[in-house]
C-alpha cells in the first residue's frame, strides 16, 4: 500500500501566504455586532500527526457538560493567560492541558490568520507537526474525546458544506466538514476551510 507524503513542505509553503482573516460572521454579513466590542486573544493547536501511513488531524470533543459549545468539535486551546509568552505558548499549554500533548512534541510550522469568534475571541490557529506517538489523556470536564480524521479530507475544499441553523433568532450560515460520526463545523471548519484554501493557492 503506498504511504502518503509528509505534508511538512506542503504545510510550510501555505502557510508562508498571506491569507485572510476569517470570522463566524463570514457567511452571515447581515450580523449586527455588539459595539465597542474588545476581542480577547485565544490560541489553538492544529496538531498533524505524521506517525503511520497517512497524515491525520488530531481533534477534541468537548464535554456535554461544558457551558460553552458543549459537544461541539475542536481544537484543543484556549484564551490567552497573563503567563503565556505568545498565542503559541498558550496553544501548546492548553494541549497538554486538554489531551496531554507534551510540549515539546509538537514542531510549530507557523499560524494561520486570525479568527474572530462570535463569543469576541481573537483566535490563533497555530499549526504544528507530531513526529512520534503519544497516548492521549482528555481532560475530565472538558474533553469527552480525543479522536483524529486523515488531513487529506480537511484539505478538501469539495468536503465542505454550507448549512444553517436558527441563533438568536435569526438564521446563521456556516461550514462543516462532517466525516462519519463526526460533526465539524463552525469556527472550527472555518479555520479549517483557510487552511484548505491556503493550501491550494
Amino acid at each position: 500500500m503506498p504511504t502518503t507524503p509528509d505534508p511538512t513542505d506542503l504545510l510550510r509553503a501555505a502557510l508562508r501566504r498571506p491569507g485572510t482573516g476569517s470570522s463566524d460572521f463570514d457567511l452571515n454579513p447581515d450580523a449586527s455586532l455588539p459595539e465597542g466590542r474588545k476581542l480577547r486573544p485565544a490560541g489553538v493547536l492544529v496538531p498533524i500527526s505524521v506517525v503511520g501511513d497517512t497524515p491525520r488531524l488530531i481533534l477534541t470533543k468537548r464535554s456535554s457538560a461544558l457551558q460553552h459549545h458543549p459537544g461541539q468539535i475542536a481544537f484543543p486551546g484556549g484564551k490567552q493567560d497573563d503567563g503565556d509568552a505568545d498565542v503559541t505558548a498558550t496553544a501548546l499549554r492548553e494541549a497538554q492541558e486538554e489531551i496531554g500533548l507534551p510540549t515539546d512534541l509538537p514542531e510549530v510550522l507557523g499560524h494561520l490568520p486570525t479568527h474572530e469568534t462570535v463569543t469576541s475571541f481573537s483566535v490563533t490557529p497555530v499549526v504544528a507537526i507530531l513526529r512520534a506517538p503519544f497516548q492521549p489523556v482528555p481532560e475530565p470536564g472538558e474533553v469527552d474525546e480525543v479522536f483524529s480524521v486523515p488531513l487529506a479530507h480537511v484539505l478538501n475544499p469539495e468536503n465542505y458544506i454550507v448549512e444553517s441553523r436558527r441563533w438568536r433568532g435569526q438564521k446563521r450560515y456556516y461550514f462543516t466538514v462532517p466525516l462519519g460520526p463526526y460533526y465539524i463545523w463552525g469556527a472550527t471548519a472555518r479555520m479549517l476551510r483557510g487552511l484548505a484554501a491556503q493550501v491550494g493557492e
